[in-house]
């Protein structure tokens, strides 16, 4: 990460969510993992919640979630493989504008080193919808922390140079 000192830190508001058929909170490692990431960063963390593998319910949840203006940025958790119930990309699909196709690919580039080849069973991915970011993680401790550690620690921190996500935020929705 090249940081630029003479920037200020801007924290941004996150939302979590975890989704899972199985997890609550008092058994959600993942999601405990990117809580205290993003509290370390200096980013708030201001709603947190556990979802079923379910389309419906997740598109739900994410609407909600963009229609509130004091969010800025989505993380989810889980459902991202290639099984029946993994279906967080396919409700990401239901609420985008626009997708962020380099976040998959990096995340996978970055997963690879950890997990070799089982990286393409990831659909890892990300979006733009009304003014909010939404980036899909597997639900494993090890992604959580490659995705946050090697994307969007940097990409979530306005001092970032040459460029970040956050210096592009007042700007999304733009016509």
């Amino acid at each position: 990460m090249a940081v630029d000192p003479a920037r200020p830190f801007t924290p941004v508001n996150i939302a979590l969510l975890t989704v899972s058929d199985t997890r609550t909170l008092a058994d959600d490692t993942s999601g405990d993992i990117l809580a205290q990431r993003i509290a370390d960063a200096g980013h708030n963390l201001i709603a947190r919640k556990i979802e079923r593998d379910d389309a419906d319910r997740i598109a739900a949840q994410l609407n909600d979630w963009i229609g509130q203006p004091e969010i800025d940025v989505i993380v989810t958790s889980g459902g991202t493989g290639l099984t029946g119930r993994d279906v967080t990309p396919e409700a990401l699909d239901r609420v985008k504008e626009k997708n962020i196709p380099g976040f998959g690919e990096l995340f996978r580039w970055i997963s690879y080193r950890s997990i070799g080849t089982s990286t393409v069973q990831s659909r890892a991915c990300a979006i733009v919808a009304r003014g909010t970011y939404v980036f899909a993680l597997p639900g494993s401790n090890g992604a959580v922390k490659d995705g946050w550690d090697g994307i969007l620690a940097e990409q979530l921190d306005s001092r970032n140079r040459p460029c970040n996500f956050v210096q592009l935020l007042p700007r999304l929705q733009e016509r």
